[in-house]
């Protein structure tokens, strides 16, 4: 806001926002069932190797339709593992050495996901984790 006014959007283009998000699950078949049957949403298995093994994406679309935002789901790869939002910046390395000078941490290291980008798992100051995204089409 600047002078009680909302900011347009176009101040707001190069934002660091949420761009994806992942849900962990024991059993995929039935968190496939329940997102589908809950929300509707839109799950096929990706054709490719993920760091995560088997991965299936999930569409979520507005009212109309419209793609709003991408998802994924995957087997859960340890006990503790909570739903990740990515958020996207310019630089992976970058933002990890930003927000390490912030009192974050980098709790897992840069790590491509080939063609696609590049991604860090990361704590805020009050270890809630969270994952920086890289779009990178030459990431190896």
């Amino acid at each position: 806001m600047r002078g009680g006014q909302v900011q347009p959007v176009r101040e707001l283009d190069n934002m660091p926002t949420i761009v994806h998000f992942e849900i962990p699950a024991e059993d995929i078949e039935r968190s496939k069932k329940f997102y589908s049957e809950l929300f509707g949403w839109k799950i096929e298995k990706f054709p490719g190797e993920t760091p995560a093994g088997e991965y299936w994406m999930l569409t979520i679309t507005d009212d109309k339709g419209n793609k709003v935002l991408g998802g994924g789901m995957h087997k859960r790869m340890f006990p503790e593992q909570q739903i990740t939002n990515y958020i996207d910046v310019k630089s992976v390395d970058e933002y990890s050495s930003k927000l390490e000078k912030l009192g974050g941490k980098v709790v897992r290291t840069k790590r491509a996901v080939p063609g696609m980008g590049y991604f860090a798992f990361c704590l805020d100051t009050e270890n809630n984790s969270f994952a920086i995204w890289e779009t990178n089409e030459n990431a190896r």
